[in-house]
Formats: structure tokens, sequence, C-alpha cells
């Protein structure tokens, strides 16, 4: 079994995420099922399908999770250090062709978010970074086309 990388707050994230489940998304679609139930014959009992359908949704994310959280391994960041990119850096790079900052900051694959920022160690533009350091260019293949940019500056969070 493969580890995957998390930041201690990514890790924690999922842990809530698994206990929402189990402590309240659970027992409501229990619920949900005994009450549609009550309303007679299951087979045209939408609602009775419906929490069936969200109940086998749920129990496979419980059972993802469960995996996740057993093969995590935290990356402690205090103890990176160095100049040049790694897992858990916060990353500004300056695209040449549009001259737009973005910051991004490099965590696990469970982590990623865009629109926050965090993008998985295992997409195209974290893999071009990794072992660079500030002032380089790097040339990113994404899926429209080759994109340049110049690394501006580089944070390990402690």
């Amino acid at each position: 079994m493969d580890k995957i990388p998390f930041t201690s707050s990514g890790l924690e994230i999922i842990k809530l995420e698994l206990n929402n489940l189990k402590k309240n998304e659970r027992p409501q679609i229990i619920q949900a099922i005994s009450s549609a139930r009550e309303h007679g014959d299951l087979k045209e009992n939408a609602e009775y399908h419906a929490a069936k359908d969200k109940q086998a949704f749920v129990e496979g994310r419980i059972t993802e999770l469960e995996d996740v959280i057993s093969r995590a391994n935290v990356i402690d960041l205090s103890k990176l250090s160095g100049k040049t990119i790694t897992f858990g850096a916060k990353v500004k790079i300056l695209d040449e062709d549009t001259n737009q900052e973005t910051d991004y900051h490099i965590v696990g694959p469970y982590e990623a978010n865009l629109e926050a920022g965090l993008i998985s160690i295992a997409s195209p533009i974290a893999k071009a970074l990794i072992g660079k350091e500030e002032n380089m260019s790097v040339e990113v293949r994404t899926p429209s086309g080759i994109k340049n940019y110049e690394i501006v500056s580089i944070t390990i969070p402690k």
C-alpha cells in the first residue's frame, strides 16, 4: 500500500469529514430509510430509493476515507528547509505570458483545492516546480498547451 502525503491540517479535515459521515450522515440516512419504509410498497417508493442511493454513496465515502487515513503520511513541515520547492511549500509564480502572479501551496492529492490555491503534488504544475529555486523559469505542460512561469518566492510554512 502506498502512503499518501498530507499536511497535518489536511489530514485533520479528512478526519472531520469521516467523523461527520459516521456521527451525522449515517444516522440521518438510517432514519430516512426507516421512515420511507413506513410508506408501503418499496418498488415505487422514490424516497426509499433516494435514501438507499445516498446510503451507498456515504458508505463508499466512509470506506474510502478510512483507507486514506490508514495510509496517511503526515509530513512535518517544520523539518523541511532549504531553498528548493518541496511538498508543503507555498510558492508565488509569475505567468511569463500574462505577467499574472499566482500563489500555490503544494499539498497531498486529498487536500487539493484549486480555488483555495492548494495544488496536488501530483499535478503537472507541482511536478514542474518540485526541486526548483527562486528566480528560475519552469515550463509546464498543461492540457491547454505549454505555459512558462517564473518562481517569484518560496515559503516553507513552519
